[in-house]
């Protein structure tokens, strides 16, 4: 065996330039294929991060059957103190209460059923992108005054301005008829107009007296340090939750499940972008290899004479091209990872990304970070690619009769 690794590297470095040229295409695809990926594993958590952070979080508590019915009446009891509790007890500020009901919105001219939401005025800017979209105004301050935050395509909708006011009228949990009248304090744009025409914000403790809540609630939205802490976190706050409620915690994917669907579409489209970057490369190897058994056919024959089986040259051409393999998988994982790591550092973004982020309340750059899994995927592909190319040559020694391989020109 130790021959045939002298042999195989020995004869990779009779034709340098196009062992080089070889060597240098497939670590031009490995760096490439570790950028990417990066960036695009990088695109994924931003945009679940952000998908999350306009108003879902990344893991909600609630009441059992709430997410199926979201029903009034399915509650959590003392939610704003449960809310404080878990603050305290994960030593985490994204926490934040929320209770919702279905109302009927009226101006003096139009009407419009919507979902009213009744927010924290401290802690929902911690969780929730709404409060930093107010485009006009102001988002609400007291948690128990009679105002109103509502979309951009909503005030349109009941023609509707800064200070004008807007009755409710609705259901209370107890079935009680619920209606106030909120003046407008501020509109937001969230870019997306089904929320801009279906959401309305008052404060918790208005929204509880309202509608009968007696310091019930919905939901609480807790927002992770970042995605990959949310397994952690989820049976912390399965565990602390009072048993006896029967409280259940919904992680992301439970409340977004079209996110992750989204996800696996977007990253079937770019593997396969991928996968004919690898079989370029592939044919590459393949010509190289090739050109080398028919350059070495005569050699072969010669040596075959001498009692070297095929099956042993065969061998040799397998890890002429594992050798390859080997130095593109290391120089292209260490070049990738320099661009990843540079673009990690400083950021990334591409023309009109600030504004469209702007408009959206999201950052202007986004960061692609290097991991073990994005160094080497795209270069291990590569790898078991050329090797798989390789196997073509490697068998039409077999069929070599060494004769006529020696009177080969």
């Amino acid at each position: 065996m130790n021959m045939s690794l002298r042999l195989a590297w020995r004869n990779l470095w009779r034709q340098p330039r196009r062992t080089w040229l070889t060597i240098g295409a497939m670590v031009f695809s490995n760096a490439l294929l570790v950028f990417m990926i990066s960036i695009q594993f990088g695109i994924y958590d931003l945009m679940i991060d952000n998908t999350l952070q306009s108003f879902t979080g990344h893991m909600q508590v609630q009441a059992p059957g709430y997410k199926e019915d979201a029903r009034i009446r399915q509650s959590i009891p003392n939610v704003a103190s449960l809310a404080l509790d878990l603050r305290q007890e994960l030593d985490l500020e994204t926490i934040a209460a929320r209770a919702a009901a279905f109302a009927l919105a009226s101006s003096e001219e139009r009407s419009y059923g919507v979902q009213i939401f009744g927010v924290d005025p401290d802690y929902e800017p911690l969780v929730s992108t709404i409060p930093g979209l107010v485009r006009s105004g102001s988002f609400l301050e007291d948690n128990d005054a009679a105002e109103i935050v509502i979309g951009q395509v909503l005030a349109r909708n009941l023609r509707v301005e800064l200070g004008d006011e807007i009755t409710l009228l609705g259901s209370g949990r107890d079935g009680s008829f619920a209606a106030a009248v909120l003046a407008v304090v501020g509109i937001f744009d969230t870019g997306v107009p089904d929320m801009d025409r279906s959401i309305a914000e008052i404060p918790l403790g208005h929204f509880q007296n309202v509608f009968a809540m007696e310091g019930d609630g919905h939901q609480i939205v807790i927002t992770a340090p970042n995605l990959d802490a949310t397994d952690a976190l989820k049976p912390r706050v399965e565990n602390f939750l009072p048993k006896d409620e029967g409280l259940v915690v919904h992680d992301w994917d439970a409340l977004q499940p079209g996110l992750r669907q989204a996800i696996q579409a977007d990253l079937s489209s770019a593997f396969f972008m991928y996968g004919v970057l690898v079989v370029l490369v592939a044919f590459s190897v393949l010509n190289t290899q090739l050109m080398s058994v028919l350059e070495r056919t005569r050699e072969f024959g010669v040596v075959m004479s001498l009692g070297l089986t095929p099956g042993r040259l065969g061998r040799i051409v397998l890890l002429e091209t594992a050798f390859m393999g080997l130095v593109s998988v290391a120089l292209g994982a260490l070049l990738g990872g320099l661009i990843t790591m540079y673009f990690g550092y400083n950021g990334f973004s591409y023309p009109g990304m600030d504004e469209m982020a702007a408009n959206f309340n999201l950052p202007d750059r986004f960061y692609p970070q290097a991991t073990i899994a994005t160094l080497l995927l795209g270069p291990t592909i590569v790898f078991i690619g050329a090797i798989l190319a390789a196997i073509y040559p490697a068998l039409r020694l077999r069929w070599l009769e060494p004769v006529a391989a020696m009177r080969a020109a």
